[in-house]
């Protein structure tokens, strides 16, 4: 047989294998039906039209078939009595998915302050934080100063407390991470930080929602320095 009848087989035997697992992904994942409820993560931003439809497209073009699989009952694992206290306000409180997005707005709060980049900060911030954040960042410009900083990395993030007022929940994370960071005056004289030098930064920070909104997203109210 030729090189051609051994391409041939070799068509075969990839399409068998291919449809033989197309079968077994069908088995164990189902058919989506196209009325799932779709999750959106916190600190997400505002859904956009463009989502919406795309959303609304899938769910038109999805089947009506699903696979039942057997419900395999998992041992309920403890809650946390800081997570329990969310929980109780918003049963969809995901702690580890709460705590990615936590850390990616950190990164994105700390990076967007330093380049003075109000449009960033606004949607992930409190009024209130807004505006102590806006008056460092109008006061830095005016003395002439720039802030050049690297975000190394998240050492670590953990929830030290939670609390809920009339259905607002926050959420205080202490964050461990190593930046490197410097100031320079109008000449581009260091003023502070070093340009080789990594630094050990503890911050505290406290993120709250309203558990009544339809909208995800938590916003960072205060900041805190560690005792």
């Amino acid at each position: 047989m030729g090189d051609g009848g051994f391409q041939f087989l070799d068509i075969l035997l990839l399409g068998a294998i291919a449809g033989f697992i197309a079968l077994r992904l069908r088995a164990v994942l189902g058919q989506r039906t196209g009325h799932e409820q779709r999750r959106r993560p916190p600190f997400a931003g505002p859904e956009s039209e463009t989502d919406k439809a795309g959303a609304e497209a899938e769910a038109g073009r999805d089947g009506d078939n699903v696979v039942s699989l057997p419900r395999r009952d998992m041992p309920e694992q403890p809650v946390d009595e800081k997570v329990a206290r969310i929980r109780a306000a918003d049963p969809s409180f995901d702690a580890a998915e709460f705590l990615g997005g936590a850390k990616a707005a950190y990164e994105m709060i700390v990076t967007a302050f330093a380049a003075g980049d109000k449009d960033t900060l606004r949607p992930l911030l409190s009024r209130e934080v807004f505006n102590d954040f806006a008056a460092a960042i109008d006061e830095r410009i005016q003395r002439g100063e720039t802030v050049e900083t690297t975000f190394v990395g998240l050492r670590g993030a953990e929830i030290v407390e939670t609390q809920v007022n009339n259905r607002v929940a926050e959420v205080t994370i202490r964050f461990e991470s190593e930046l490197i960071s410097v100031t320079k005056d109008a000449q581009g004289h260091v003023i502070a930080g070093h340009a080789n030098s990594v630094e050990q930064v503890t911050d505290i920070w406290t993120f709250a929602r309203d558990t009544r909104s339809r909208d995800p997203n938590w916003t960072l109210i205060a900041t805190t320095a560690p005792n």
